[in-house]
């Protein structure tokens, strides 16, 4: 009996220090408050996102939830307005899977709210399907709703600058590619039908969250916008709440054992909106809250910009 006890508890013991020296990662240790301050976070209403929220609002931000699901995000708001002490704590409808929806969440915001001091695009999803416009549900939730928005919303960050867009990327975005052609014929950057198929759209995603930042901060150098991308962990989300049951079955245990909570998953997100001293290292991405460098496709500025163009004309923006 002793000695299975000495097993357990050397497991045990190897599993703490396995867990908080390698999976558990750093924190924010930003001091800045945002009183005065306006942000929106994009998917808030739960994981990644609505930790990122909650911090943003305990710091005394004017919090926008920008969610699809109006119950769940009204639901969040009242959590977070209780655990926070702040009021200040608003849903705005936001679909990115629609530009129908993206366009007028921009005009109602522009509308109603006289600033924006930082953007958070956060929501991503991982699956089969397509957005109402046609698109890979992964390419156009991930890069193609973000890349509207933002560029919707850039004057009136650039009027309250210094502003900051954060983009949660993943570094996923190393296993991605953008096949020109197959989104030309196919409006995707993956063909198939498959859970590999889905796996490589969403990494193709990522990369072009990577390419979209990095493009972005070229745009805006003079300005005083900022922008940075990200890898937040390998984080217990809902992310994959469109994979099939037998495949969450299987990556369960693992999520519960050495994934990060959504308050771990959300520290370098913060790091990138708070961290003041950064702002020379706009366009690029950060993992663990420090300066993480990207894949050779993540660092090809001729890709990113013949990206941007394309995103351009996809979205009807210019």
């Amino acid at each position: 009996m002793s000695a299975l006890l000495c097993l357990v508890a050397g497991a045990v013991s190897f599993y703490v220090m396995l867990y908080y020296g390698v999976f558990r990662g750093v924190s924010c240790s930003s001091a800045v408050t945002l009183r005065g301050k306006t942000a929106i976070v994009t998917g808030s209403n739960t994981g990644i996102g609505k930790a990122t929220a909650l911090d943003l609002a305990k710091r005394g931000a004017r919090l926008i939830l920008a969610c699809r699901n109006k119950e769940k995000a009204e639901a969040a708001a009242f959590d977070i307005r209780r655990e926070s002490g702040n009021n200040q704590v608003v849903f705005m409808h936001l679909d990115l899977a629609s530009f129908k929806s993206v366009r007028r969440f921009a005009e109602t915001f522009l509308k109603t709210e006289p600033r924006l001091d930082i953007l958070v695009n956060n929501a991503g999803v991982m699956g089969p399907g397509h957005t109402e416009d046609g698109f890979g549900m992964a390419f156009g939730v991930n890069h193609l709703g973000h890349f509207l928005l933002t560029n919707l919303l850039l004057e009136r960050l650039q009027q309250r600058g210094p502003s900051r867009v954060v983009t949660v990327a993943a570094l996923l975005h190393r296993f991605g590619d953008v096949d020109f052609p197959l989104l030309a014929s196919k409006k995707d950057l993956a063909s198939g039908q498959s859970a590999w198929r889905d796996f490589q759209a969403y990494c193709d995603s990522k990369l072009c969250n990577v390419l979209f930042t990095r493009e972005l901060a070229n745009r805006l150098e003079g300005t005083s916008v900022t922008c940075y991308s990200l890898h937040p962990g390998v984080v217990r989300t809902e992310l994959c709440r469109s994979m099939s049951l037998w495949q969450r079955l299987l990556i369960m245990p693992f999520a519960k054992l050495f994934f990060l909570d959504p308050e771990g998953g959300s520290q370098t997100t913060l790091h990138c909106a708070l961290q003041e001293g950064i702002e020379p290292l706009s366009g690029r991405c950060f993992s663990d809250c420090a300066l993480q460098q990207v894949g050779a496709k993540g660092r090809d500025d001729a890709l990113a910009k013949k990206l941007w163009e394309v995103s351009e004309r996809l979205t009807g923006f210019s």
